[in-house]
Order: structure tokens, then sequence, then C-alpha cells
């Protein structure tokens, strides 16, 4: 039986929306990585932007903007953490069982959840 050993998000420079040295844009791909060594895409629409400096970001921030931004989401108005994050990790077991990787959502998110980082990101960044 395969499992998810742990999750990963790969970050990259958006290059539809990178504008220019004043603004800061990336797309974060969450995956599962599978004991076998296979990855599993779970989201692949999200990232951010915002203005200033890429010399002014260092690499921590980022990985802890990219651990935010695949999830799970803030509530909505009228629904509660629990109830989004129930929603989130629900969704990503669905996603794993349409690829026939059987996973339960309290497993999912104790996972160790490793962000890395592109080169060319990597490049553009503060390493301290």
């Amino acid at each position: 039986m395969t499992a998810v050993v742990r999750l990963e998000t790969a970050v990259d420079l958006d290059e539809q929306a990178d504008i220019g040295p004043r603004r800061v844009s990336v797309s974060a791909t969450l995956s599962a990585v599978l004991d076998n060594g296979r990855r599993i895409t779970l989201l692949d629409d999200r990232g951010w932007s915002s203005t200033g400096l890429w010399e002014t970001r260092a690499v921590g921030e980022i990985e802890d903007t990219a651990r935010t931004v695949v999830g799970p989401d803030e509530p909505a108005e009228g629904q509660t953490h629990e109830e989004v994050a129930a929603a989130h990790w629900t969704h990503l077991v669905a996603v794993l069982a349409e690829r026939g990787v059987a996973a339960n959502s309290d497993a999912l998110r104790t996972l160790p959840h490793a962000v890395v980082l592109s080169d060319r990101l990597r490049s553009r960044v503060r390493t301290a």
C-alpha cells in the first residue's frame, strides 16, 4: 500500500504576474510525496503578489507565506477555522483518492511540510 510521507510546496516566480523589480509575484504548488518517491499534485492554483523589492524578501518569509497560501484558507463570514480546515483536508484526501492513494485528513495534517524554492526565485531573494 502506497502512503503519503510528506507534503511539499514548490515555489517559483510567477512569470505572468512578474512585472518588475518592485512587484513580488510567486506561484505555489502543493504536492503529496509518496513513500515510493512519486509526487501527486494537490493544489496548483495558489500564489501571492506584493509590492516591494525582491532583495528585501527573505527565504524564511517566503517559506512561511507558501505554507499559508496552500491552506487551509481563512474562514469566510459565518464559517469557523475548524470548518474550513476540515473541508480543506477532506478535499486533499479526495484528490489523493482519485489517484488511487488512500489517506485520511488527520494523518495529512500532521505530515512534515517542506517548501522548495526554485533556483530562479532563490537567486532573487535574501538568504538570511
